[in-house]
């Protein structure tokens, strides 16, 4: 599937070949705003940062900021801060710091990029002057292969608190670059980069196709003298007033219209008419003032055949505005326990029939599934994630086997709808709601009829590669499957 394509079009009609490169810088390119914060943001919320440090923290920033050290001493300081630090737990300290704060921050647009790059066969590289633990995991995450960037020196598994040169920083990322090209065969001439800073136009000079992205003044100015093409994205960052207000009316609209369906209850003494409309209401109000484009391929299978597990990918807590959005009437869903001690969310899914699943106890997970098998041979379908948890980025989890029991002893068919970019509005670790367009595709329902026991884990599998077939995620051979008539 292709994203913002107005993006990626002069990248899609390039020359292919992997003599192409595509250079990123990180900070302010790939994720909005800077790593470093982020770094010490977690160590202050996690105790793993004294006050001194965080004094000294201060005073470094403060004197890069007045001039009175360059960004050579500043990562010097750095470097001698982390002195006798095990390297294994900074890897796992920054993937922390990745998983709950800097994957919100990467630009939707910027995966687009990489993503079309990919396409095209070109080699990807990232090309920084933060560190290999502010930049590796992001890298891992957009499946990156090569990263350029500063790095600490590690001997034993322990940080020295020197640098190891060179250091990737203005012309040291030129130098860096031209090693790389020289290694792997890379044509500078017909190779991008994409960068925000001033301190980078050694590189983008040297590059065939210069590509600024949320460029500083000066280097909007550089590009305006050159003719180089400008790209700014705002999906990211500090959030506006209208980001603000989508996501109060998001989570507000949910009083609003269980509200709306008050009168159907009234009226019928029907609760099942109440959340019917307040389903519907919340789905198509909410993910218009979330501003979600949806656009829907197989739109017809989410009616020709129910009661039905509808089982989708989950990316972002806007899933569930979107499968409220499809599926509009008599259905419900499964969610974790923890779910249920929330105030408003749990609430709401306690009043429409949501089975709450304690996931660290087995046997009462598999005892909590009954209900849901008896709610579909009395006509009310289900929506379930199979996956379990919200997925960091695109990439799909491994599946877990409830919702494929449930269907197969209510004897209902698997509905599988396949979401292709909703953390585009809200990722994970994520809390703000932002406009996004949804590609979303609903598969033909699989019969479940001939499943047992012993076949299921196979029949699991070859759903699941429907999954990634739609998202472009695999090149395994077609699975056929019995689909419903």
């Amino acid at each position: 599937m292709t994203r913002f394509p107005h993006v990626t079009d002069a990248v899609d009609r390039s020359r292919g070949g992997r003599t192409t490169a595509a250079f990123f810088d990180f900070d302010g390119t790939l994720i909005a705003g800077f790593s470093v914060a982020s770094f010490v943001g977690r160590k202050l919320l996690t105790g793993k940062m004294s006050p001194q440090e965080v004094l000294e923290q201060l005073l470094t920033i403060g004197d890069y900021g007045l001039g009175r050290t360059d960004f050579a001493g500043l990562l010097t300081r750095a470097a001698t801060s982390l002195r006798g630090a095990s390297d294994s737990a900074l890897r796992d300290f920054a993937r922390e710091v990745f998983e709950k704060d800097l994957s919100a921050d990467l630009y939707p647009e910027s995966r687009a990029l990489v993503e079309a790059h990919r396409r095209k066969g070109h080699t990807v590289v990232i090309v920084s002057s933060a560190t290999q633990y502010q930049v590796e995991p992001a890298a891992a995450e957009l499946g990156i292969e090569h990263v350029l960037c500063t790095r600490l020196e590690v001997k034993g598994g322990v940080v020295t608190g020197e640098l190891a040169a060179p250091m990737c920083y203005g012309v040291g990322k030129l130098d860096a670059a031209r090693r790389f090209a020289r290694e792997k065969r890379i044509s500078l001439a017909k190779s991008y980069f994409y960068s925000d800073g001033s301190e980078d136009i050694p590189l983008l000079e040297a590059v065939g196709c210069p590509r600024p992205l949320n460029p500083d003044a000066t280097l909007r100015r550089k590009a305006r003298r050159e003719g180089w093409p400008v790209q700014v994205f705002e999906s990211r960052g500090i959030p506006s007033v209208t980001d603000l207000t989508r996501t109060t009316l998001v989570y507000g609209s949910l009083v609003g219209s269980f509200l709306a369906g008050v009168p159907a209850w009234l009226l019928n003494r029907s609760w099942k008419d109440l959340t019917n409309v307040a389903i519907s209401t919340w789905g198509d109000f909410g993910s218009a003032v979330a501003g979600l484009d949806i656009r829907t391929t197989g739109e017809e299978h989410l009616w020709s055949h129910r009661p039905a597990v509808f089982i989708f990918n989950h990316q972002s807590a806007t899933d569930a505005l979107i499968i409220s959005r499809l599926l509009r009437h008599d259905f419900t869903s499964v969610a974790k326990q923890e779910m249920k001690s929330n105030p408003l969310v749990g609430t709401a899914l306690g009043a429409v029939g949501t089975v709450f699943i304690d996931r660290s106890n087995k046997n009462k997970a598999i005892e909590a599934m009954q209900p849901a098998v008896d709610s579909l041979k009395g006509g009310t379908s289900f929506a379930i994630a199979p996956e379990g948890r919200r997925s960091l980025g695109y990439n799909l989890g491994p599946f877990k086997k409830g919702a494929f029991h449930i269907a197969m002893q209510a004897g209902v068919p698997v509905v599988p709808i396949v979401i292709a970019n909703s953390s585009d509005s809200m990722p994970k670790s994520g809390n703000i709601v932002r406009p996004a367009a949804i590609d979303v595709t609903v598969l033909p329902p699989v019969d479940t009829a001939d499943w047992t026991k012993e076949t299921i884990d196979q029949h699991i599998d070859d759903i699941r590669q429907m999954f990634l077939r739609t998202l472009g995620q695999t090149r395994d051979a077609d699975v056929k499957l019995r689909q419903v008539k």
